[in-house]
């Protein structure tokens, strides 16, 4: 049986779909918007000082410019980056929270932790590369080795007595320090800080005798303070061309480089996340943001997302064997 026509039941339609219609175009109309609203939030998942905030800052201000936007940076350090990344994971994904992350937290941490409050390759999503860094093995100068097979023969004679910081447990340069270990044959005591600036003070106050240095430590080599003894990554670097690699040094295919970089909760928009890329990208390329990514001994890395993702998988992958025979486990 036909129905009876009721115009009340055709208003309330039509008002719902007035309804879905405006919320669409209200969804649309801010993410066209972006990044209208409010403040970017650039979390560093390591203090001030560090290489992640370096690289950071060496961006941030001309993104923020392209975009027409304040960009924040909040340094969020501790857990080896694992607070701030964290933090970011669980944010609103609507582009106003990225990360800038040490190479560190995504091809190092997500393995060593049994126990990851959040799941990294779910929860955060790749948007930039910033910087392929590399880490240099320093000493005080008036240490008693003055070279680098000086420095392993007084290890050897002196098992335990020498010690080396690091970021903290889980970063690369406890990685690399214990791949140095473990091909030079050497037994030395791992010290983790929370940052690198930290385990720098400490280096120069004597409290550890050496670094894996993620390239904050430079101003003191070339003042004299501090002696570089070697490079950790495959080829001499431009700008300290008299120091070796350990690979020429006898530590065969040693490399320990890890690619810093940014991301972004998972869900953010993809139109978003290729916005942000492009931008970064573009600042990367900035004469202020190469000196600035230079002065740590890296190289600026531009990048797809999809390109940075495989980078830090393919990292992931190098860095198995040791974590898995120094059975390297993040507190």
């Amino acid at each position: 049986m036909t129905q009876p026509h009721d115009p009340r039941r055709r208003q309330i339609g039509l008002a719902a779909v007035s309804s879905l219609a405006l919320s669409a175009l209200g969804t649309a109309h801010a993410q066209s918007a972006w990044p209208a609203a409010k403040p970017i939030r650039m979390i560093v998942n390591f203090p001030a000082g560090g290489s992640p905030d370096l690289v950071a800052r060496a961006v941030s201000s001309a993104v923020s410019q392209a975009l027409g936007q304040q960009i924040v940076v909040d340094n969020r350090g501790g857990a080896g980056g694992i607070i701030g990344s964290d933090l970011a994971a669980k944010s609103t994904p609507d582009g106003y929270t990225i990360l800038c992350s040490s190479g560190s937290g995504a091809s190092i941490v997500p393995y060593v932790t049994p126990k990851m409050p959040f799941d990294h390759d779910k929860d955060l999503i790749p948007v930039a590369a910033g910087a392929r860094l590399q880490l240099f093995l320093v000493v005080r100068s008036d240490a008693p080795y003055k070279t680098f097979a000086e420095f392993v023969a007084f290890a050897k004679g002196n098992p335990g007595k020498l010690s080396y910081g690091s970021p903290g447990n889980g970063t690369s340069p406890h990685i690399a320090g214990e791949m140095l270990k473990s091909q030079a044959g050497i037994f030395t005591l791992h010290i983790p800080y929370r940052g690198s600036g930290a385990a720098l003070q400490d280096l120069l106050g004597g409290n550890v005798d050496y670094l894996l240095d993620p390239g904050i430590a430079f101003s003191h080599v070339r003042s004299g303070r501090l002696r570089l003894l070697a490079v950790t990554s495959p080829q001499r670097l431009s700008m300290f061309p008299d120091a070796p690699t350990l690979n020429e040094l006898g530590l065969k295919n040693f490399d320990a480089g890890t690619s810093h970089g940014f991301w972004a909760p998972a869900g953010t928009p993809a139109a978003i996340v290729d916005r942000l890329n492009r931008e970064i990208n573009r600042a990367l390329m900035l004469p202020s943001a190469v000196e600035s990514i230079k002065g740590i001994g890296a190289e600026p890395t531009p990048m797809t997302p999809a390109e940075f993702g495989a980078v830090t998988k393919g990292d992931a992958r190098r860095f198995a064997q040791i974590i898995k025979e120094r059975k390297i486990v993040h507190d």
